[in-house]
């Protein structure tokens, strides 16, 4: 049975520990903070205050820490007020009451720590065979014990299989949050009204007759409905993406872009509200999987830490990147999210083997829903 790995905290009551000094801290002025500010990492960090040394929770990378009643917060530029206390000095190592612990987590089973080796990056070449089995394993255990947020592109919508994957896994719980887009939202609503994405069936790949006009229409329909929930339950709404997270109750945050048409009701236009909507649950979040996304990713990826405190046990947090694009894959590494695990490679594919290892005929929905029998719907 998967457990996640073990934590090991810093031995603080041991030396130089003890005898390093309580973290210092300035006020912050009127729309800004001290010049010296201590910037967040994705990793355990602690601080010293009051002669104990706390732990950061709720975190996220490249915020500050403001101290308040004794503990310690991570909190975004934009976000602090005049007067708070903020963090100052940039070592870590304890000296300045300012501790990383980068190294907690207990190695994967079959690592290897070595200076020199081939092959250490993520290309088509790369055997991830491993990868999936890890995760599907990751993903059984989180169903029940952790959060799991998706961040999803369109494309994940513009294949019949894909989207019906994606459908059975949120049916069959393995999905508490998504974030996406204004397209991932309109182009799913799109299959299921006009089986078309972008205007080409999603099985046949037949491009149909003022498709083009589909999303648009698509987008009219639910602003007219008043959103999307609304629009799911006066249409009776079947099959995709949206209509399951609305029948599940489960959250979703569809974060606004300048070339979006419309857009959908739904969609937070104010980047920040959007970026704080997501915090929300990458604060929470044990597993996350990115598709198709890379703005998305790598938005997503600066705001979750390595690590979550889940019933008072610090553990990790599992975060996938998978992309037919290796740039792609490997962009979130060069902005800091150094605990990816990226995967490079078709992800409608991806999405279709997810779903039958992980639910098959079993589940509530299985990815082979059937493509007979349909027509457009008239609204």
């Amino acid at each position: 049975m998967f457990k996640p790995e073990k934590y090991t905290p810093p031995k603080f009551d041991r030396e130089p520990f003890i005898s390093f000094p309580d973290v210092t801290t300035e006020k912050a002025g009127d729309g800004y903070i001290p010049e010296n500010f201590y910037a967040t990492t994705i990793y355990p960090e602690y601080f010293k205050i009051n002669g104990e040394w706390k732990m950061l929770t709720g975190s996220r990378m490249d915020c500050s820490v403001v101290i308040k009643d004794g503990m310690p917060y991570a909190v975004e530029m934009r976000n602090i007020k005049k007067g708070d206390e903020v963090v100052v000095n940039r070592t870590d190592d304890g000296r300045d009451g300012i501790f990383v612990h980068a190294d907690g987590f207990s190695a994967p089973e079959n690592s290897v720590d070595q200076a020199f080796a081939f092959r250490m990056g993520q290309s088509r070449e790369t055997s991830y065979s491993r990868d999936y089995d890890r995760l599907y394993d990751i993903l059984r255990h989180d169903r029940d014990h952790g959060k799991i947020v998706w961040v999803l592109g369109p494309a994940c919508v513009f294949d019949h299989d894909s989207r019906a994957a994606m459908e059975s896994l949120i049916n069959n719980g393995y999905c508490d949050a998504l974030f996406a887009g204004n397209a991932l939202a309109t182009h799913d609503l799109e299959g299921d009204l006009f089986h078309t994405g972008l205007g080409q069936d999603i099985y046949t790949k037949h491009n149909v007759p003022n498709g083009h006009y589909h999303h648009l229409h698509t987008i009219n329909l639910v602003r007219k409905a008043g959103g999307i929930k609304n629009y799911v339950e006066q249409n009776n709404v079947r099959t995709g993406i949206m209509q399951a997270l609305v029948r599940n109750n489960i959250p979703y945050v569809l974060a606004g872009s300048i070339r979006d048409d419309g857009p959908l009701p739904d969609v937070i236009p104010n980047v920040y509200d959007a970026q704080d909507a997501m915090r929300k649950h990458t604060s929470e979040a044990t597993t996350v999987i990115a598709l198709a996304t890379q703005l998305h990713t790598i938005a997503t990826g600066n705001m979750t830490p390595s690590y979550q405190v889940v019933d008072g046990v610090v553990r990790p947090v599992y975060f996938y990147v998978v992309d037919v694009s290796e740039f792609a894959v490997n962009k979130l590494k060069d902005r800091g999210s150094l605990s990816i695990t990226g995967v490079v490679t078709n992800i409608q594919d991806f999405i279709v083997n997810a779903e039958r290892n992980l639910i098959g005929r079993d589940g509530k929905q299985n990815s082979k829903t059937a493509k007979q029998d349909w027509t457009v719907k008239k609204r």
